[in-house]
């Protein structure tokens, strides 16, 4: 996911034991109440083709905790990059509140291997992360990030990363063509849009039995590249005549509204972001707009029910993550005063990955990354093995709906 351009002042925090309460965060996918008591919901996890498939097994998922028996030197450290303040922060606190808990259960468990958190925010801006990034190179206590989040900004950096040698494992860019880069120390923790478009267009098409879908995308690297594999899931089913764009941080949709209205659609596919999804699905409904609201990960955040009220009401969002398990969601309430969000399973568990390489005795970056290269294992959302492009061996996709 993510191309977000976002507004605030940077902010690198560095924390140890995982102790800071972030706000504004929440469960995309645990259902946490909204507006009205509306909650984003999982209903189903789907394949290539659009169908139901089982869900993963998540008592098999490796523990952060390990044997307790780990020993490191102190200083060693971790890094996460995201946006952390802006319109789309709640993205990045509910990854960096995930890293949290699983360092917090690592660190409670191994007294001789305490693994720092430094944090980055990258306000979601591919400009701002160039300068951000460098940062994290450069402090050479980092042996592995989590992020960037955003597939702006990774495809800004990801160059700088891979020249370092330093593993980046991603918990939200799903951007399809940041694995075609030649990059070598990039690794998706998730389906890319290249998968989630088609299942979820075929989904739309073959599950839902949508017949005329709309697809509406913002600017940003993340909107673009999901809304041309969308389209190409709902193949005939997708209306040409009354596709849109929108621009990131624009506000007033009267003129894709009015577009979207004369076109009666039976769904509107947006592809962005849940600061313009909440007011567009306001401002379709206002005006007589009729079609299911469906959008993808970068809406699927309790902030896009906060902001679109009761206008949410109904919409399905997809997502290449998966459901939080109740344990999970307890203790991650529990340390970070919130339910998890939309990726907070996946930051916990590529920071549990990155724990047990560290655990094992990869205190170098050229050794952690050897590590992930070549990890296979269970996590809580998925099982994790990656190729040698960084995408994950096998990656499905969730549907969810706001109820």
């Amino acid at each position: 996911m993510r191309g977000a351009l976002a507004i605030g002042a940077a902010a690198a925090l560095v924390l140890t034991g995982c102790s800071d309460k972030s706000t504004d965060s929440g469960s995309g996918t645990s259902g946490t109440s909204g507006a009205g008591g509306l909650k984003i919901q999982p209903v189903m996890q789907i394949d290539a083709n659009g169908k139901q498939v089982p869900k993963s097994d998540s008592a098999s998922a490796a523990d952060p905790a390990g044997d307790g028996k780990a020993t490191c030197p102190a200083g060693t450290a971790i890094a996460m990059a995201g946006a952390l303040t802006g319109p789309d922060a709640a993205l990045g606190i509910n990854i960096v509140d995930g890293v949290k808990l699983a360092l917090d259960k690592h660190n409670k468990a191994n007294p001789g291997c305490k693994i720092e958190l430094k944090q980055f925010d990258t306000e979601g801006d591919p400009q701002k992360a160039t300068q951000v990034i460098p940062q994290i190179v450069n402090d050479k206590s980092i042996i592995g990030l989590v992020g960037p989040a955003f597939s702006g900004e990774t495809k800004a950096t990801g160059k700088i990363l891979s020249d370092a040698g330093l593993v980046s494992t991603t918990a939200s860019a799903t951007n399809e063509t940041l694995t075609q880069n030649g990059w070598t120390s990039f690794f998706r923790g998730l389906a890319n849009d290249g998968v989630q478009g088609p299942s979820v267009g075929k989904y739309l098409v073959n599950t839902a039995g949508y017949k005329k879908v709309c697809v509406i995308q913002d600017n940003t690297d993340y909107g673009t590249g999901l809304a041309k594999t969308i389209i190409e899931g709902l193949g005939s089913a997708n209306d040409a005549s009354c596709n849109a764009s929108i621009k990131k941080g624009d506000k007033d949709f009267s003129a894709t509204v009015t577009k979207i209205a004369s076109a009666a659609p039976d769904a509107v596919f947006y592809s962005g972001y849940y600061s313009e999804g909440a007011p567009l699905a306001q401002q379709l409904k206002s005006g007589g707009v009729k079609a299911v609201f469906v959008s993808a990960d970068g809406t699927n955040d309790p902030q896009f029910v906060a902001q679109a009220g009761s206008s949410a009401k109904g919409a399905v969002l997809s997502c290449p993550c998966g459901p939080a398990p109740d344990k999970f969601t307890a203790d991650y309430k529990a340390l970070n005063g919130a339910e998890p969000g939309v990726y907070s399973v996946e930051g916990y568990d590529l920071t549990t990955i990155l724990a047990k390489g560290i655990d094992g005795g990869k205190l170098t970056r050229p050794d952690l990354l050897d590590y992930v290269r070549s990890y296979d294992g269970p996590g809580l959302a998925r099982q994790y093995k990656w190729n040698a492009t960084g995408e994950l061996s096998n990656a499905l996709i969730w549907i969810y709906e706001v109820k």
